[in-house]
């Protein structure tokens, strides 16, 4: 059963992209995923995932950031981070005026078999729960791809990620 996300928000597609349902495609956890249909085909079909969790305590993004590197080594493989930028503060271009960080790590997996270096761009957001007063949540956008056609994908991924927004009550 796929995921939900704490708080509920609108999701527009640039075009090339469709919505695909989380346990179909192997991201059971996910509330939402998108798929680069035109790299079908290709051994590896770029993919944006959105996940979300109420938080508890206190953590800090950093905290949260390593807790998220921490999952994708337990589940896929070796994890590297190759750059971490803390945003919200002051905006910066394409993203929704949230803290959070964005990182970008290169991933060594096995898909259907093979190994394969795939790139992956985090923005992990901390957004207050306008329903449910004082709560905090994480929301994880994530877009994979593999290393050497992240460039044609990422344009693509700043235009979802500047097009999140809150659902309306």
């Amino acid at each position: 059963m796929p995921g939900t996300l704490p708080v509920p928000l609108e999701i527009e597609l640039p075009p090339g992209w469709h919505s695909a349902p989380p346990d179909e495609v192997g991201a059971p956890h996910a509330a939402f995923v998108a798929l680069h249909t035109a790299s079908r085909g290709q051994g590896f079909m770029p993919n944006i995932t959105v996940t979300g969790r109420t938080l508890t305590g206190s953590a800090g993004l950093h905290t949260l950031a390593e807790e998220s590197v921490r999952r994708l080594r337990e589940n896929v493989g070796a994890v590297e981070v190759v750059k971490r930028t803390e945003v919200g503060s002051s905006p910066a271009p394409g993203l929704i005026d949230a803290p959070g960080i964005v990182q970008n790590l290169r991933v060594q997996a096995t898909v259907n078999g093979q190994p394969m270096e795939l790139a992956q761009s985090q923005v992990l957001l901390v957004l207050e729960n306008k329903r449910q007063r004082g709560e905090r949540v994480e929301i994880e956008i994530a877009l994979t791809a593999r290393a050497s056609r992240l460039q044609e994908v990422l344009a693509d991924f700043k235009i979802f990620v500047a097009a999140l927004r809150p659902a309306a009550p």
